[in-house]
């Protein structure tokens, strides 16, 4: 599930459409890019849109996802997690890999590694993993029904990361070789940033 119904105001123009990945010349974007990316490791992608649900629509379909939108998206984005997992459910998943259409998608070899790590860390009854690198945390997070319910049971005042600290006993990082997360990317100057580093050429 790719969350992508924020306004990007600092931005200047929506995330889900900034070109990715550095040098290409395919006119993919973050939220094409990360479609492409979660595809080969979900039954479904789901992407949550917002008040830009019309203008993503197209990739959305193009890119064979599917879209869910947040009626309220102006409620934050743990609403727009909420609806994206009532969503899930309803389609009978009953496991989901969550990240933000601003975090540039992680390596396929990556990816294989978060999901074996995940597998490993039911089997020790916990409920979810996410990557990090040089102390840094990251997405996708990969959550269990349990990690779900825990989400959904929380009110929307609430954040993600209240939740995580409530039960980490439950929650695993995993060390990865390519977390890109050494700039946030919520203005002009940060995506170039972004852009301009050189070890996330080639992903």
């Amino acid at each position: 599930m790719i969350l992508a119904a924020g306004a990007s105001s600092r931005m200047g123009r929506d995330k889900a459409l900034l070109p990715w990945p550095p040098g290409s010349s395919e006119g993919t974007t973050l939220l094409s890019a990360s479609i492409l990316a979660l595809r080969p490791f979900t039954d479904t992608v789901l992407v949550v849109a917002g008040n830009n649900a019309e203008n993503l629509a197209s990739l959305i379909d193009t890119h064979g996802a599917f879209m869910v939108r947040n009626p309220a998206p102006e409620r934050g984005q743990f609403s727009s997690l909420h609806t994206g997992l009532y969503a899930a459910l309803a389609r009978g998943c009953h496991s989901a890999m969550l990240t933000p259409v601003d975090c540039p998608p992680l390596s396929a070899a990556t990816l294989e590694l978060l999901v074996r790590a995940f597998e490993k860390a039911l089997l020790r009854g916990h409920w979810a993993v996410a990557p990090e690198s040089n102390g840094r945390h990251g997405h996708p997070l990969l959550a269990s029904r349990a990690w779900i319910d825990a989400l959904l049971s929380a009110p929307l005042t609430s954040n993600a990361r209240e939740v995580k600290h409530a039960h980490a006993q439950y929650f695993e990082y995993v060390p990865v070789p390519d977390l890109p997360l050494s700039t946030d990317m919520n203005t002009p100057e940060e995506y170039a940033a972004l852009l301009a580093a050189p070890r996330l050429h080639g992903h």
